[in-house]
């Protein structure tokens, strides 16, 4: 009742706007929510009572991203989506009773990658208005390394688990679900790519409180037939750790929520320090008995 809630599209794509009822004094703050689902589960209509939710508390006009789902819709559809429907809002924010240039980008799990992507291929744009934060909930950030502390410690952990975490990726990508094994042991990552990204996704750039009961794996034989396979997964837009510095220090404030109970938890580790060396502000939320 407190809200007006619209189907609409934005430049060909689903989104769901919600509405404060309440007319605003003054342009009121804008949000697209972008779900998680892995790119391959989910929709508007599951994230339903989460965007409400966040339009009352926040009395913000929210408008929820109905991006179309692999592996119908081949990658990267699903970011150009996501894309698409960010730019036409700050396009038309007025329209719809909202500052331009205090728009938020929010989602949790894959809808946090989609959010880091959107926001990295924004951030030097100079013919639209800036994305005012970005909000990453859980994101998904790297596709090099499955044997970080959170990995090992959350292996079997109910809903997302390690080996889950893979399977999803190549179901979300169309690939034989055969390349989950060496991609896990990590036989997808010649030494010249794990020498080249050391500096941004190793565990020892995770504090030590998160690192009890680490071991460092064994290491493991290159395949260079299953990285020809999986050329996708060193895109920056399938793994936003790997953007340069130079498109990281353009980023917008941003806040990373992490769970202890979390296979992903170290990748929200890793990419807070990269955006605090890159002196963006990071205001971070651990959940300690959260899980994903």
């Amino acid at each position: 009742s407190q809200l007006f809630i619209k189907d609409l599209h934005f430049d060909g794509v689903p989104v769901r706007i919600y509405l404060p009822r309440e007319p605003s004094a003054s342009k009121q703050r804008g949000v697209i929510f972008i779900h998680g689902g892995c790119g391959i589960f989910g929709s508007i209509r599951t994230y339903e009572r989460i965007c409400r939710y966040i339009a009352r508390k926040s009395d913000s006009v929210v408008v929820s991203v109905g991006y179309h789902l692999a592996p119908e819709h081949k990658y990267p559809a699903q970011t150009l989506e996501c894309l698409t429907a960010t730019v036409h809002f700050l396009k038309t924010a007025e329209t719809y009773g909202v500052d331009p240039a205090r728009i938020i980008v929010c989602g949790d799990s894959v809808g946090g990658t989609f959010t880091a992507n959107v926001c990295q291929e924004l951030g030097r744009r100079t013919d639209i208005p800036k994305i005012r934060a970005q909000v990453l909930i859980y994101p998904f950030l790297q596709a090099l390394n499955f044997n970080l502390p959170s990995h090992q410690k959350n292996a079997a952990v109910a809903f997302l688990s390690r080996e889950r975490t893979v399977s999803f990726i190549l179901k979300y990508l169309n690939k034989d679900c055969s390349l989950k094994e060496p991609i896990l042991a990590g036989s997808h990552v010649p030494e010249s790519i794990n020498l080249k990204y050391r500096k941004w996704i190793n565990p020892d750039l995770i504090p030590d409180v998160f690192k009890l009961g680490y071991k460092p794996p064994l290491p493991t034989l290159f395949s260079p037939q299953v990285h020809e396979e999986v050329q996708e997964l060193f895109e920056p837009w399938f793994s936003p750790l790997l953007a340069e510095d130079a498109v990281v220090c353009s980023l917008p404030d941003t806040c990373i929520v992490t769970c202890e109970h979390d296979v992903l938890r170290d990748e929200g580790l890793l990419y807070k320090k990269r955006l605090e060396d890159n002196n963006v502000r990071v205001t971070w939320h651990h959940v300690e008995k959260g899980f994903h």
